[in-house]
């Protein structure tokens, strides 16, 4: 998965890195999207945005069955000001690559992310970003 580093505004930063919840887009195998509320992790330095979740779940069986073009949204929002992440992802149960991100996201939000049997990685490349109102 390419990796790039995402400039950003600094209140658009600074909007990111408060610990709201997201909704998190992806698509179905008919093509029809699936949106579902996420806590996630951004790293603009290496463009990477993460979300645990089960094996099982559907987003996890969405972003697999798309393969390397699989492509999901997550959008973060307070009132009228949002942004939006936009990219290629991808499912990982890499053991390094779940500590980052539990590591990531207890520092985000102030408490340890679930962490079922089946946990795994949904791993975004971050190639585009939209936002309102920052």
């Amino acid at each position: 998965m390419s990796r790039a580093t995402v400039e950003l505004p600094s209140a658009t930063r600074a909007f990111l890195n408060r610990p709201y919840t997201a909704t998190f887009t992806t698509l179905r195998p008919d093509g029809t999207p699936h949106v579902t509320p996420v806590r996630f992790t951004f790293d603009a330095a290496t463009g990477l945005a993460r979300v645990t979740t089960r094996a099982g779940a559907r987003k996890a069986r969405n972003v697999a069955a798309g393969g390397p073009a699989a492509r999901v949204a997550l959008c973060q929002a307070d009132g009228f000001r949002w942004v939006t992440l936009e990219g290629r992802a991808a499912v990982t149960d890499d053991p390094a690559r779940l500590a980052e991100a539990i590591r990531c996201y207890t520092a985000r939000y102030r408490a340890d992310p679930p962490v079922p049997l089946d946990l795994v990685l949904v791993e975004i490349a971050v190639d585009r970003v939209l936002s309102l109102s920052l």
